[in-house]
């Protein structure tokens, strides 16, 4: 297994492990379910067309969504994680 589909693997991983978080998030009141969600659409996004479409679609719905969005895209460390 190369590098690529490694990080490939561990990203659709732990998208897929953030949405997870978000839906039982907006079950239970003290977990933020929208944050995990996002974070995880986020991280599918930049492998997953259907992700990537649905994150777009949320954020000319919400606009509120995309400032927080342009601001972890805009972050240094997060930059090579997010598309």
């Amino acid at each position: 297994m190369n590098k690529k589909m490694f990080k490939q693997m561990v990203g659709l991983v732990l998208g897929w492990f953030f949405i997870l978080l978000g839906i039982i998030g907006m079950l239970l009141p003290f977990l933020h379910g929208i944050l995990f969600f996002l974070a995880g659409m986020l991280i599918l996004s930049k492998t997953s067309p259907w992700a990537k479409n649905l994150l777009v679609k949320m954020e000319n719905r919400f606009p509120v969504i995309t400032k927080q969005l342009d601001k972890l895209r805009k972050h240094p460390k997060l930059k090579r994680i997010l598309p």
